[in-house]
């Protein structure tokens, strides 16, 4: 499929240069055709019916196939979530803390991850510390960091595979290979990966892995998951916890948990959003294969970097080519970034501000054109120029 026409099947792109893949995808045609008509499906089985509730089973388990298929992991090891924050939320909370614990994580989290290390910390009395991860950008080596940052009581790391802020992207099986040795589990933030880069869960051999369905995959949003590795799951206990995710008899008797991840998912979801991601994961293979996408992410990256690097007052926050679909860069004359993001969007450009560092991020799919990378570099010249 050539891009133009993969392009035409969503209509986010049809009126503006989208920068945004990073906070949320467009959803494609068929996706939300497959939602709706899915929608559609439900009532005229009826919402709470046999059949219907037979069909949410056989959805379910197609999803987490299609998922698995993409992380070269078991469909058993994934459980369905809303998102990378529930999916992270609970890693953190099921583990069985104790006062005087170590959890580690890095200076490139998101926010929400922060705030729910902060509580844990607050709850349980554990120690937490940060390793400086933002350093290693274009220079340092970010295992050696994590390694020299490892205590004897550390017993979780909290990273991103790749980082949300500056792009990098980090030597997950390698990271992981240095904590497995003291016993130390990995929790990776997914939100950037998950659909840029080729992956392997088994090989890596990390335990516990969170994504989501709406960044790059462009599927809807309100859907993610949560990988955690064979060897993860009996030490990790249920949080959030409803009749998905149990075992019972005939009596409706709780006897248990159920076999593997699933035994993390809750009760009622918008189930159609499944039909939605399968059908939005299904359109870029029509592209091409996950590497051929990744190839491609790469090389108009490497075009936008370049060409920005070519502009007066600004300043890319890599000093070589991204590894991966994020690229942050800076204004050096002074004006803020919040205002050269909302005079882009009036010209239809779609970027967003980072404030730790402060920088601009556009992010680059394998159907981003060269067009619209030189609509954003002629759009940030000429704002510059206007706002010297």
């Amino acid at each position: 499929m050539t891009k133009d026409n993969h392009r035409q099947q969503f209509p986010a792109l049809a009126n503006k240069a989208y920068f945004n893949y990073g906070g949320q995808g467009p959803l494609p045609e068929p996706a939300l055709e497959a939602i709706y008509e899915t929608y559609k499906r439900v009532q005229l089985g009826g919402p709470f019916s046999g059949e219907v509730g037979a069909w949410v089973v056989q959805e379910a388990m197609l999803t987490r196939r299609a998922i698995a298929s993409e992380l070269a992991v078991p469909p058993e090891t994934i459980a369905l979530t809303e998102d990378v924050t529930v999916g992270c939320n609970i890693a953190l909370w099921g583990i069985d803390w104790k006062a005087g614990d170590h959890l580690l994580l890095s200076d490139c989290e998101h926010p929400g991850i922060v705030a729910s290390v902060m509580e844990l910390q607050r709850r349980f009395n554990i120690e937490v510390s940060v390793c400086p991860l933002v350093a290693t950008l274009n220079e340092g080596d970010p295992v050696a960091v994590i390694a020299d940052s490892l205590q004897p009581n550390t017993r979780l790391l909290v990273i991103s595979h790749i980082l949300w802020n500056t792009g990098q992207v980090l030597p997950l099986a390698e990271i992981v290979k240095v904590c497995h040795k003291t016993g130390v589990k990995v929790l990776v933030d997914a939100a950037q990966s998950v659909g840029v880069l080729p992956l392997n869960l088994i090989e890596s051999g990390v335990d516990f892995y969170a994504f989501t369905g709406h960044k790059w995959w462009c599927g809807p949003e309100g859907l993610g998951g949560l990988y955690v590795s064979v060897e993860a799951l009996a030490d990790l206990h249920p949080v959030f916890i409803g009749w998905r995710g149990i075992v019972t008899d005939a009596n409706a008797k709780v006897m248990g948990w159920k076999s593997g991840a699933q035994r993390y998912e809750i009760a009622t979801s918008a189930y159609p959003l499944y039909a939605g991601l399968r059908s939005a994961i299904a359109l870029q293979h029509e592209w091409g294969t996950i590497e051929e996408r990744y190839a491609e992410i790469c090389r108009l990256s490497k075009y936008l970097w370049q060409r920005l690097s070519e502009l007066p007052d600004v300043g890319c926050l890599r000093t070589s080519a991204p590894e991966a679909g994020l690229v942050s860069f800076r204004l050096t004359n002074g004006m803020p970034h919040k205002k050269l993001v909302d005079l882009l969007e009036k010209q239809g450009i779609m970027v967003r501000t980072i404030l730790n560092p402060d920088c601009v991020r556009a992010c680059v799919h394998y159907f981003t054109t060269e067009a619209e990378i030189d609509k954003l570099v002629e759009g940030v010249f000429s704002e510059i120029v206007r706002n010297p």
